[in-house]
């Protein structure tokens, strides 16, 4: 049996809003010897261990009733951190100008992965910059997205 990722996210996504936090994505790996379920969650004053067990609890314990994963799996609560996930197109305009590091199911202009600023969003494309050029990705074909953290600005600001 396939599990839907949006069947989760439909299944999660209230929870997570209900307890006060913003519901970012989730990420669920089927590999048979060992499945985890990734949900990441944020708030805007940032992530604590609390939060994580809050939340963590409380969607176990939805996971227990409606049951929508099959035998084992590990469930893992986090912050999305420093190289945050992108999943939905509002996420990508929310960081437009930030760099993100893209995979996509089916390559485009003969590449699988991108690395570029997000110059914006048109309903469900993503335009991105690389090498110089502006590269439109459909938000359908993205497997995966993340922002890529410049450290150097970030130290510097701790400085």
């Amino acid at each position: 049996m396939s599990l839907s990722v949006a069947k989760l996210t439909a299944l999660l996504q209230p929870l997570v809003t209900e307890l006060g936090f913003e519901f970012v994505g989730l990420e669920y790996s089927s590999n048979p010897k060992n499945p985890v379920l990734v949900l990441y969650i944020d708030k805007p004053e940032g992530i604590a261990v609390e939060d994580c067990e809050t939340v963590s609890r409380e969607a176990a314990a939805l996971l227990d009733v409606e049951d929508p994963i099959p035998g084992h799996y590990v469930l893992e609560v986090s912050s999305p951190g420093l190289d945050r996930p992108l999943f939905t197109p509002e996420q990508f305009e929310r960081f437009a100008g930030e760099v993100a590091q893209v995979s996509v199911f089916a390559p485009v202009s003969g590449r699988r992965k991108f690395k570029g600023r997000i110059l914006g969003v048109d309903d469900s494309e993503i335009r991105i910059e690389q090498d110089g050029e502006a590269i439109v990705l459909e938000h359908g074909n993205i497997a995966k997205a993340r922002l890529v953290p410049d450290y150097d600005q970030i130290f510097a600001e701790l400085g």
